[in-house]
């Protein structure tokens, strides 16, 4: 397989894949996504997405994360738990947290005025950033921005990112703090991280690759050499990231389904590569926490 980055051109991901009711999401908050404009930046990142909202009454937001480390700047009343999604004072200069791949369901309530900040990274993108530890270091983890960033001053980065209205200045400052802080110019961290990032992508868009093994003969290593490289780029093991993504796209099957026929979950868990169906339903409910009939039955009568 490949292993250069340079020169890879990427745009924003334009799917909700791993929000729980996308749709009531974005009539609380205003979310955006856009590319960075350093092109050095663009083979490392999926996105930079912006959140700001208003709200009279709280509300509660759900996430399946994605493995992908983000860096996150936020400013509110409660700001400093480490969590996304915090009300805006317009005082406090804010926080900035590294925020690793979550193992489970991500839930914020939303309350007052708010805004959010955050840096997306490729799965296997984060490394060349942050290269003095394994990325699994940072998995179910918030961290201060300084314990990956060590020379980053947090509140500067935050007034920096938070305080413009223009959605282009805050890009701009986001790239001024990446460009800060890499990546990392070893060719050999570089190509850890391509390797990384590219048999992420084939998980992803391959619906066939359902086994380690298979994604093992893919990448022409040994099984465990694979569970090293994910540990050390990824953060998470392969067979987590195939998982995740079959419930991401479960997820947003049962969306689908108040616009069209219901899913048909059997055909869908053998498309996934699942046993029966019996094995889908029993992830999806460990993971968005109801069964999937009932929460595409949600869904209709929302």
């Amino acid at each position: 397989m490949g292993g250069s980055t340079e020169g890879t051109a990427r745009g924003p991901r334009r799917d909700t894949r791993g929000i729980v009711d996308a749709a009531e999401l974005l009539t609380h908050v205003r979310f955006r996504r856009y590319p960075p404009v350093a092109a050095e930046l663009r083979p490392y990142l999926e996105h930079y997405w912006l959140i700001d909202w208003d709200l009279t009454e709280p509300y509660v937001s759900h996430v399946v994360p994605h493995p992908s480390v983000n860096v996150v700047f936020e400013r509110g009343p409660h700001t400093g738990t480490g969590n996304t999604g915090t009300g805006n004072t317009g005082t406090n200069p804010g926080a900035a947290v590294v925020s690793g791949i979550g193992l489970e369901l991500f839930t914020k309530e939303l309350t007052g005025s708010g805004r959010v900040c955050g840096v997306q990274f490729r799965p296997g993108g984060f490394r060349p950033f942050a290269p003095g530890r394994p990325v699994s270091h940072w998995t179910g983890r918030i961290a201060p921005l300084t314990e990956a960033f060590p020379g980053a001053d947090g509140p500067a980065a935050s007034a920096a990112v938070l305080s413009p209205a223009d959605d282009h200045a805050r890009v701009a400052a986001l790239d001024a703090f990446l460009l800060a802080h890499g990546p990392h110019p070893d060719p050999a961290v570089r190509a850890a991280a391509a390797q990384a990032m590219e048999l992420v992508d084939l998980v992803r868009t391959d619906r066939t690759v359902r086994r380690v093994s298979a994604l093992a003969r893919a990448a022409g290593l040994a099984p465990r050499s694979l569970q090293r490289l994910f540990a050390e780029q990824v953060g998470v093991g392969p067979k987590w990231v195939i998982l995740r993504y079959r419930i991401h796209e479960a997820l947003e099957r049962a969306e689908a389904g108040p616009a069209g026929p219901p899913p048909d979950w059997a055909a869908l868990a053998a498309e996934l590569g699942y046993s029966d169906q019996a094995h889908l339903v029993r992830d999806f409910t460990a993971t968005v926490g109801v069964p999937p009939t009932a929460y595409a039955r949600a869904l209709s009568v929302a």
